[in-house]
């Protein structure tokens, strides 16, 4: 197979393709797996885009933001190529009617989240189809060396094996070394299927401008006055982000602050209002930007430091994707260096956390699994196996881990072969009837109305909604749950009933003897502690790389294994002659925690969870409620309202830890 240029003119009004897109694209029609690397803005997408419309089957695309497949279904559309997304914005006959489209053939190609994968009523669907290619958009996120790492990222090869997908593309924009290995080695694509056109971006200048706190709206004013069309303005916290873009307005600029703590609807508004230049500045958390394709933003301003390089060389790479210059101005001091590392603290579960999942686990092993572990006798093969079952809310509020990190904790349990992902279920089905129930099994063989009537039957019906009671239907006619499920989905493709389902339950194997490793819960404390000084580190790197006596844009692509780029640029602020040199706000910049409100905090928070939590109050929960962090616990027993939550919130956590021990040794 070839890629033929009159195709893509024909589809696309392109009359030829951009550097690396047609290396890609022939990789890909010659049978290979790819991983493709090109600068932000510069036509990843087109490469799967153009592939689909030749492959005979769908292409099914993972990407992590709803907003980022909005934007590509309708450049999709607008070209009339069929594609679809399965997501939750959807109605039940949106949902039907992309299904059916897929079914037929009609529809080449379809957009996911990763998540999606976890759904039972789309596993079921997707193996029924036949998939030619997997496209996997920013696929950093598969990577445990990248900086958005996602866990659920790392079950895509399974899948890929699960639904016997022969193609891959992977496509990034930032992957370090280590990170483009990892991501092929996961994937089984050659080093000559690795594709990087080369990382630098001669548009845009960029600009370290060290600025003490009290100056920084100043600053801010100065530099959006300078500039020409819209831009973003990166900011660490929401309430920083509604403070400067109020700020903003009360200096005529027409600028709006996105977080995730706005409604979704109200996030959907302002990026609208972006893209149609009703707005002209968004002041944002890292929230605002990956699914954002406006070509024509001029600016990217740092009001504080980004979280890593790998976040600033994405937040700067939405500025010019028009090729025309885009100026990328970081406002830096080191006041926000504690905020940054506290978020990195609170990701990390401690001991007794984990243990607390382990044992969660071990609560569901049969009797006889337990028994012989407790008669010392080895629970090998078969017998020492069995199915643990969990929902991510209630296991992160049990086990007082946040739901990204714990998610990362059973990756790793997987990793060490202690548990294995079977399938993920809805613990709960219900139906009602749309057709009348003689009606419905009427249009079926004697044998199959049979099975209906015993899924009826067997369904706990209320005066409009049944549950499902799978256990029942099995005991009185022997059918499996996913017979059911299948039959329940056909149903309601064809306008039957109306299916709902809710309480997403994961199954996975357990191997009881290898749960029992003594050191399981200390090596995965370490693996986390581990991850914590390479995250601290990261934001040290950051620093280093802001002071830096050389060009900015060649180390920043060095960075990023691209050193075929110019020593210098001639246009950042270091070959402008600015190096930069960050400080404090002021002489005393970083408070100490004082003992006596420690203590005092201390005895507060051991009060009011008096009687409510069974675990030990470890030091990471004391550091946590002094650092005015967010906690499972901390939401469900309403621990902001303790004396003392956030007291210590700007000092450095490592300090409010040694305040701790300190004071745990002296009661």
């Amino acid at each position: 197979m070839y890629s033929d240029p009159n195709i893509l003119q024909r589809l696309f009004g392109f009359s030829a393709f951009r550097e690396g897109q047609n290396e890609v694209v022939e990789s890909l029609l010659s049978g290979n797996s790819t991983l493709a690397i090109f600068p932000t803005g510069s036509g990843k997408s087109l490469c799967y885009q153009f592939v689909a419309t030749q492959l005979p089957h769908l292409t099914l695309v993972v990407s992590p933001l709803l907003a980022l497949m909005k934007d590509q279904l309708e450049f999709l559309h607008s070209k009339g190529i069929a594609a679809a997304s399965i997501d939750s914005t959807l109605t039940p006959e949106q949902n039907k009617q992309v299904m059916s489209d897929i079914r037929s053939g009609q529809c080449k190609i379809l957009m996911v989240s990763v998540e999606r994968f976890k759904n039972e009523r789309f596993r079921q669907f997707i193996e029924s189809v036949q998939v030619s290619m997997l496209v996997v958009d920013e696929a950093h996120c598969i990577s445990e060396w990248g900086h958005n790492f996602r866990p659920d990222y790392l079950k895509l090869p399974a899948y890929q094996n699960e639904l016997n997908i022969p193609l891959v593309l992977l496509l990034t924009a930032t992957a370090t070394k280590q990170v483009k290995e990892d991501m092929s080695a996961r994937f089984n694509i050659a080093p000559a299927n690795i594709i990087q056109t080369g990382f630098y971006r001669p548009n845009l200048n960029l600009r370290v401008r060290p600025v003490l706190e009290p100056n920084k709206n100043q600053a801010l004013l100065g530099e959006i006055h300078k500039q020409q069309g819209a831009g973003i303005v990166y900011v660490t916290l929401q309430s920083s982000a509604e403070e400067v873009a109020q700020f903003l307005q009360q200096h005529g600029f027409a600028a709006k602050a996105y977080h995730a703590g706005l409604d979704n609807e109200v996030r959907q508004s302002i990026q609208q209002d972006f893209m149609s230049n009703k707005l002209q500045v968004v002041v944002a958390t890292i929230a605002f930007g990956m699914g954002i394709d406006k070509s024509d933003i001029r600016f990217v301003i740092h009001y504080d430091l980004p979280k890593s390089i790998e976040n600033y060389s994405q937040e700067i790479g939405r500025g010019g994707r028009d090729g025309k210059a885009a100026n990328c101005t970081v406002l830096a001091n080191l006041d926000g260096l504690v905020t940054i590392e506290n978020f990195v603290y609170g990701d990390t579960p401690d001991k007794s956390a984990i243990q607390r999942v382990i044992d969660d686990i071990k609560s569901q092993a049969p009797a006889q699994i337990n028994s012989a572990a407790q008669s010392n006798s080895t629970a090998n093969g078969e017998n020492g196996i069995y199915q643990w079952e969990t929902q991510i809310n209630s296991l992160s509020s049990a086990s007082n881990i946040r739901q990204l990190p714990l998610k990362t904790l059973l990756v790793q349990l997987e990793l060490a072969d202690v548990i294995r992902p079977l399938y993920a279920y809805f613990a709960e089905y219900k139906f009602r009837f749309i057709s009348e129930k003689a009606t419905i099994l009427g249009l079926f063989s004697e044998e199959r109305a049979r099975f209906l009537d015993a899924v009826f039957t067997h369904s706990n019906m209320k005066k409009v909604w049944g549950i499902v009671d799978f256990d029942s239907i099995y005991q009185h006619y022997g059918a499996e749950r996913a017979r059911v499920v299948a039959a329940l989905e056909y149903l309601h493709e064809h306008n039957h009933i109306e299916l709902a389902s809710r309480l997403i339950t994961d199954v996975y194997r357990v191997d009881y003897e290898k749960l029992q490793d003594a050191g399981l819960a200390n090596n995965l404390a370490r693996y986390f502690a581990e991850n914590e000084r390479k995250e601290v580190e990261r934001i040290a790197a950051l620093v280093s790389f802001f002071e830096l006596n050389t060009c900015l844009s060649y180390n920043l692509s060095a960075y990023f294994d691209d050193t075929q780029v110019p020593n210098e640029c001639g246009h950042c602020s270091v070959c402008e002659g600015n190096v930069a040199k960050l400080s404090y706000s002021t002489s005393t910049p970083i408070p100490k925690p004082n003992f006596d409100q420690v203590s005092q905090a201390m005895t507060a928070l051991k009060t009011h969870l008096n009687g409510k939590f069974e675990g030990p109050i470890t030091s990471s929960i004391y550091c946590r409620f002094l650092t005015g962090m967010t906690m499972p616990l901390f939401t469900r027993l309403k621990i902001r309202q303790v004396k003392g939550f956030g007291i210590c919130e700007h000092c450095r956590y490592a300090d409010v830890k040694a305040a701790v021990d300190t004071i745990n040794q002296w009661t």
